[in-house]
């Protein structure tokens, strides 16, 4: 494979001095995620059509390969609602009712979509224009540049020149997964002061900071002379009591999921034992071997690696690390997909048709790889289009804030029930009152299965209010980026000040949001 060999080949350059040609007659242009093209149905909505292109960017990571078949439902459907494929088709159940008002929890003012669409352009503009080719694709490598220092540009740089490209993309691998999986709600309170440059940091960029210095400092490594990896032996050597010092945590400091967050990294020692996909050294990074290798990998002028390979990678081999609870069809665990009454339910339909998956967790892993593997080895990715914007708070926050969904009386009323009981518990939250649900709750799972749908339209409507024509426009993930996950972080700050919590409060173990 010359460059692209497995890791017993002599060390390439140096990352920062790779010249990789692109063969322009075999891959298109575009940004990490293409989006859906929609076209109107007889409502008056967009509905998903074919792919569309998008417009360049500086990480231009996407190519044009015929996108795969998801597993039959009928045959296999623990494997079907494992799929990435099956997050838009089966959230759009739930999303069709929601264009009717016809929602179990939430009622639709339609008339507040345009009002959404232009605050989020009004983000986008505020922060990108006339430059939106700039945007970069969401992902967790612009957590880590908060405040303006590129923290990961400096890592690269204080490797010896020796390490090459594929080492490198390895230890970022093995970094972003990591850190991934310690990104969920840190809480109102919970802070976090660099070691490096003295300054306070919070809730996400909080925790990329914490975990990049965390990382730097050898804690999830089994091996003394290498302290910048993580490895089985050092994710299983690691506890609670570890975790908490690393991120800070005390009575004063508290962060929510604790328990739940150093319960997934020790886990995922265990699932690293998969040699098959993290290889003999039990390494998140050593995937990259293994889609470099796989038979559906491309290789021209550059790899190209189909979402597919890389979520089977994800799903299967980080399966052991979500809790046993979780929702199983025939035995298997399914992660992050839920039961919901807004489905059809069952019986008459299959059991299998009244779950909604969701894969938040990884599709956010699966936004976020990309970018090392891009950013250093210039590798590309196809059927990126079945990626979809993400199901969080955040995003499902802003729909809230705006006026778009609210939540009926009934719902309502049993939410702030939950929240006056939660608040009478030592050290929960008890100013800016909002609802309170259990993250299973049928409630947050129409929430979030709306919110899938809602970012599909947003996205038509800000291309449409940014003047891009025709196929041209943002990606879904350059919108996530600057528009609905900003724009729902803001909205929160301005309408709840002191807490800066998303209108409806998660009850959440650190595994979902």
């Amino acid at each position: 494979m010359g460059l692209f060999s497995r890791k017993g080949s002599k060390p390439s350059a140096r990352s920062d001095s790779l010249s990789i040609n692109t063969d322009s007659s075999r891959f298109s242009r575009g940004s990490m995620a293409k989006s859906p093209r929609f076209a109107k149905d007889t409502n008056g909505w967009n509905t998903p059509t074919s792919p569309a292109t998008t417009m360049d960017t500086t990480m231009d990571t996407t190519a044009d390969v015929v996108i795969s078949n998801p597993p039959n439902p009928q045959l296999d459907p623990a494997g079907y609602l494992r799929s990435i494929h099956a997050v838009r088709e089966r959230t759009r159940l739930v999303f069709e009712k929601a264009k009717r008002n016809k929602l179990l929890h939430f009622n639709v003012d339609m008339d507040k979509f345009s009002e959404t669409a232009a605050y989020v352009v009004s983000i986008i503009k505020r922060d990108y224009a006339p430059d939106f080719a700039s945007i970069p694709p969401h992902g967790r490598w612009q957590h880590f540049d908060v405040g303006g220092r590129p923290r990961i540009d400096q890592l690269l740089a204080s490797w010896p020149s020796n390490v090459d490209a594929q080492e490198r993309t390895r230890r970022l691998l093995d970094l972003f997964v990591v850190s991934v999986l310690l990104d969920a709600g840190a809480g109102s309170r919970w802070q976090y002061k660099s070691k490096q440059s003295g300054k306070m940091y919070r809730r996400s960029e909080g925790l990329a900071v914490a975990s990049l210095e965390m990382f730097q400092a050898g804690l999830f490594s089994g091996d003394d002379q290498q302290p910048c990896r993580a490895d089985a032996a050092g994710l299983k050597q690691l506890s609670m009591d570890k975790l908490a010092k690393g991120l800070q945590v005390s009575p004063e400091n508290p962060i929510a999921g604790l328990e739940g967050r150093s319960g997934l990294l020790i886990r995922l020692g265990d699932a690293l034992g998969n040699t098959k996909y993290f290889g003999a050294d039990a390494r998140p990074g050593n995937m990259l071997d293994y889609l470099l290798d796989h038979q559906t990998t491309q290789m021209s002028s550059v790899p190209v690696i189909a979402i597919p390979t890389l979520w089977t990678v994800l799903m299967d081999g980080l399966s052991p690390i979500w809790p046993t609870s979780r929702t199983q069809i025939g035995g298997v665990s399914l992660g992050d997909a839920w039961p919901s009454s807004s489905m059809p339910p069952s019986p008459p339909a299959e059991a299998w048709e009244n779950i909604v998956p969701f894969h938040k967790l990884t599709q956010w892993l699966t936004y976020s790889l990309m970018g090392p593997m891009t950013k250093i080895l210039r590798i590309r990715f196809s059927d990126a289009e079945l990626m979809t914007g993400l199901p969080e708070y955040r995003n499902g926050g802003l729909l809230i804030d705006t006026g778009l969904l609210t939540l009926k009386p009934s719902e309502m009323k049993r939410g702030l029930d939950a929240y006056h009981a939660n608040a009478k518990l030592e050290g929960q939250p008890n100013v800016e009152v909002v609802p309170l649900f259990r993250a299973d709750d049928d409630v947050v799972v129409e929430w979030r299965a709306v919110t899938v749908g809602f970012l599909d339209e947003l996205l038509v409507e800000v291309n449409r209010l940014l003047g891009f024509g025709g196929v041209k426009g943002l990606s879904l993930a350059q919108m996530l980026e600057a528009g609905t996950w900003k724009g729902g972080r803001e909205l929160a700050e301005v309408s709840r000040p002191n807490t800066k919590e998303p209108p409806i409060m998660i009850i959440s173990d650190g595994t979902v949001f």
